[in-house]
């Protein structure tokens, strides 16, 4: 499955436009990741605990609107949009949503 930002894919005319395709992850942060974030925040760097976390809630919205892409018929998704927010008590959740244009190429 070929999953692009983009609205076209160069030199693949689109040949075919199955719909909107959307994968959603809502994913938390344990108590230890927070506290270990909480260090970083203050002695300064990069957090690669919410790294991983984030790439891994980012990698599985992907992976659920690429299948929901592969049901349709599809075979790539363009135009794909990434939005992330935090929510739940305290913000300790991170949701992840993305969508696209699941065509045939």
């Amino acid at each position: 499955m070929l999953l692009s930002t983009t609205p076209t894919i160069e030199g693949s005319p689109i040949r075919e436009y199955k719909g909107v395709v959307t994968g959603e992850t809502i994913i938390g942060a344990n108590v230890f990741k927070d506290f270990m974030a909480g260090l970083r925040d203050f002695f300064g760097g990069r957090s690669g605990t919410y790294e991983k976390v984030l790439a891994e809630a980012k990698d599985t919205s992907l992976s659920e609107m690429a299948e929901r892409a592969r049901q349709l018929g599809a075979n790539a998704v363009v135009g794909i949009d990434l939005d992330y927010e935090t929510i739940g008590q305290g913000n300790s959740m991170l949701m992840v949503t993305c969508s696209g244009t699941a065509v045939v190429i």
